[in-house]
């Protein structure tokens, strides 16, 4: 296992070096970050499904309608979500198909994870300043959602955005580490 909680079959991974200056700086901080966000994150999972537990009981027993249930358990997922998408990055937890990763060598492994870290960062670059041009819309024009309740669309496309710039920034700082693993070999 790396410093970076991951191994694939076929990369021998030299063992952790303790990285300094800015770099090693910024991977602390967004660990830091991410261990809070994580931990805030759980709780929302939980607050989900209290609140998706609650409307079925007060509709089955009670026969009370909920109008804002579905909104709020959306809002927290979507939450729970964008903002632990950087420490699965850190964990290197995504989805991704590993069908050719026995066949290459490490050097070309390593080449094949930067060139996928780059693509993504580019993808995630884009979503992110994308959430946030919605998140200004949301904000400046007042939109709220067509629901009864209308909570206001700046809390969903906030949390999109500042889920989406951590990702970068943990797909930029994996970038940065790669290189300066390269050297270090």
């Amino acid at each position: 296992m790396s410093a970076h909680g991951f191994e694939l079959p076929g990369m021998e991974r030299p063992a952790p070096v303790k990285i300094g200056g800015p770099i090693g700086a910024a991977e602390k901080m967004l660990g830091i970050i991410n261990k809070g966000i994580m931990f805030a994150s759980s709780l929302a999972l939980i607050a989900a499904s209290l609140i998706l537990s609650y409307s079925v009981v007060v509709r089955y027993y009670f026969k009370a309608p909920t109008y804002w249930q579905d909104e709020a358990a959306v809002f927290l997922l979507v939450g729970a979500t964008f903002l632990t998408a950087a420490h699965v990055q850190a964990k290197r937890g995504h989805v991704g198909i590993d069908a050719i990763v026995g066949f290459l060598s490490a050097s070309v492994n390593r080449l094949r994870l930067l060139l996928v870290d780059m693509a993504s960062l580019a993808f995630c670059s884009f979503f992110s300043w994308k959430s946030w041009t919605l998140f200004h819309e949301a904000w400046a024009d007042g939109q709220v959602t067509s629901s009864t309740w209308a909570p206001p669309l700046w809390i969903p496309y906030s949390i999109m955005a500042i889920g989406m710039s951590l990702l970068c920034l943990q797909i930029a700082l994996q970038i940065l580490l790669s290189f300066k693993e390269g050297v270090r070999q």
